[in-house]
């Protein structure tokens, strides 16, 4: 189902919890909704649809993937660039890293071990932020 997307930054920065098997309607919910905002988002966080679970979604070319409890591994090759979100106006500034390694489970909640790179890498980022309760 499409909710709606949070705005209010003190909600935004509460770190999220860890999902189980429970919040699997979350996900559907999340997909849902970056589907329907897939005109200006690429990525989205459970937080940013009221659900505070470390559950984020990113889109992969034409594929949206659910990530659930994903923990960044492995960072390098760090770069300057400026971001926006749909959760906030405006853009800010923030420090990325080119090749990222995420730990996480899909899903069907089996795990996965996977690196990325380039603009996947950094919505990858963004996304954890917001599961970590950092607001860029």
């Amino acid at each position: 189902m499409i909710k709606p997307i949070v705005h209010d930054p003190l909600q935004l920065s509460t770190p999220a919890a860890p999902a189980t098997p429970l919040d699997a309607g979350i996900v559907t919910d999340l997909l849902d909704t970056l589907r329907a905002h897939e005109d200006n988002c690429v990525g989205m966080a459970a937080n940013m649809i009221g659900q505070n679970k470390r559950i984020i979604v990113v889109l992969m070319g034409v594929l949206p993937v659910a990530m659930i409890n994903p923990q960044l591994r492995q960072k390098s090759q760090p770069f300057q660039t400026q971001e926006g979100c749909l959760s906030l106006t405006g853009e800010r500034p923030t420090t990325r890293y080119q090749t990222i390694t995420v730990d996480y489970l899909n899903q069907q909640f089996q795990p996965q071990h996977q690196q990325f790179s380039g603009f996947v890498a950094q919505i990858i980022q963004h996304e954890l932020d917001h599961c970590n309760g950092i607001v860029i």
